[in-house]
């Protein structure tokens, strides 16, 4: 039998500590812990949610990994590369980790309604395009069919530029492009989508391909270049190595050097942002694990002078200060636990509320979204329990000596 674990569960039931002084500062050390544990579950809910929503959006419009001509060109208007690639389709059978191969092309363009105008880019897709990012996205409409025989004039557009144009579903609209003379070309609306993502949802359109090779005069098998989407975004710098090794040294048929970049490196005002807010949570997970330390510390050493008494008859009885210090440190470890249990319960529910009702809201221009998104990873909770533990209970071995200086004769006779 553990006779210092049997002490310790006796002093932290309810009918022991019912009388006692120390009950009201225990609380109190019980409170902080269980806020602190509820910041610290809603902040890396929050943090990972909201890095996971924008990430995915980028990558919804980008893909993780593109092969572009290895030219200056940082534009919309790109030298065209041959589809007709060693790669293309089948990269994704000779590196293991990548999901999906896909063709574009991007072309700069003017909308012109009898009201307004606006300056887009019209992202070009083939019959091998990937749906499921504007599928998730789509508020009306449908997606459209891209063939490779017959060219299409559906689009699918924003709900940004549907508002800013005075656009409905299945309305049709000008467009104007400029190279050596002006060309307009007439489209018509067959969804309309939105991701929130305002930087991107104002910048994009997407129609068939065939449109943007007929304006550059291209031949049907060149594009702008190829996206590739991988299975975890973990590895995106790996598989990016790999694709750079397999295909960012070659050259095509007309003689183009062929480059290859991430998503990470395309928008890197993005990811770096995003980068940032990990500082954030570590500075707000170390601040709220100091709090219920220094609470539990507190806690502890009114323990030990509250029991001081107790503490004196187990050492004249010949109990060593090791065995008595294991009897607090075990009714810390029980206290800190009841503490953990409230906390968990407070910060996974209202993660679960903002999760499922949305009630926290942001400036969609200032954080490219519009609520507080919420990623539930058990993961990072059990990390998070363990940790506040773990490090919670090591802040309270150097305190706990304060045992050794309590002698048994004087607490005796005092008593």
């Amino acid at each position: 039998m553990n006779t210092e674990l049997f002490i310790a569960n006796r002093l932290t039931s309810d009918k022991e500590n019912k009388a006692s002084f120390s009950r009201p500062i225990i609380k109190i050390a019980l409170v902080g812990i269980t806020l602190g544990l509820a910041v610290m579950i809603v902040a890396v809910a929050v943090v990972t949610g909201f890095k996971n929503e924008i990430r995915q959006k980028v990558i919804g419009f980008g893909s993780h990994i593109q092969i572009l001509n290895f030219d200056s060109n940082s534009s919309f208007e790109t030298q065209p590369i041959s589809k007709d690639q060693d790669f293309y389709p089948g990269i994704a059978e000779s590196i293991p980790g990548i999901r999906h191969i896909q063709v574009f092309a991007t072309k700069p363009g003017i909308i012109k309604t009898n009201k307004e105008i606006e300056g887009v880019v019209v992202k070009g897709i083939g019959s091998d395009f990937d749906w499921s990012f504007f599928k998730q996205n789509l508020v009306e409409g449908e997606i459209f069919v891209v063939s490779d025989s017959v060219k299409t004039n559906d689009v699918l557009i924003s709900v940004y530029l549907a508002k800013l144009l005075g656009l409905k579903l299945h309305d049709e609209f000008g467009m104007y492009f400029i190279d050596q003379r002006p060309r307009m070309r007439r489209f018509k609306i067959s969804g309309i989508y939105e991701t929130s993502l305002e930087e991107l949802d104002k910048t994009f359109i997407l129609a068939d391909i065939g449109h943007i090779q007929r304006l550059n005069n291209w031949e049907y098998n060149q594009v702008s270049g190829f996206e590739i989407l991988v299975e975890n975004y973990k590895d995106l710098d790996y598989i990016t190595f790999l694709v750079r090794d397999k295909v960012g040294f070659n050259f095509d048929e007309e003689g183009n050097r062929l480059k290859v970049i991430s998503i990470k490196q395309k928008y890197p005002q993005i990811f770096d942002w995003l980068s940032l807010l990990d500082m954030n949570v570590w500075v707000i997970l170390i601040l709220m694990v100091l709090v219920a330390g220094f609470n539990m510390v507190s806690g502890l050493i009114i323990l030990i002078l509250d029991r001081t008494n107790m503490i004196g008859i187990l050492k004249a009885l010949g109990s060593e200060n090791k065995k008595v210090r294991k009897i607090f440190l075990y009714q810390s470890a029980f206290l800190i636990s009841k503490g953990l249990l409230w906390g968990n319960l407070i910060g996974l529910s209202l993660c679960y509320i903002q999760y499922h009702f949305r009630i926290m809201k942001l400036d969609q221009s200032s954080y490219f979204i519009n609520y507080v998104p919420i990623n539930f990873n058990v993961f990072y909770f059990i990390l998070l329990n363990i940790g506040t533990l773990a490090i919670t209970l090591f802040m309270l071995i150097f305190p706990s000596y304060i045992i050794t200086n309590i002698s048994p004769a004087k607490t005796i006779r005092y008593n």
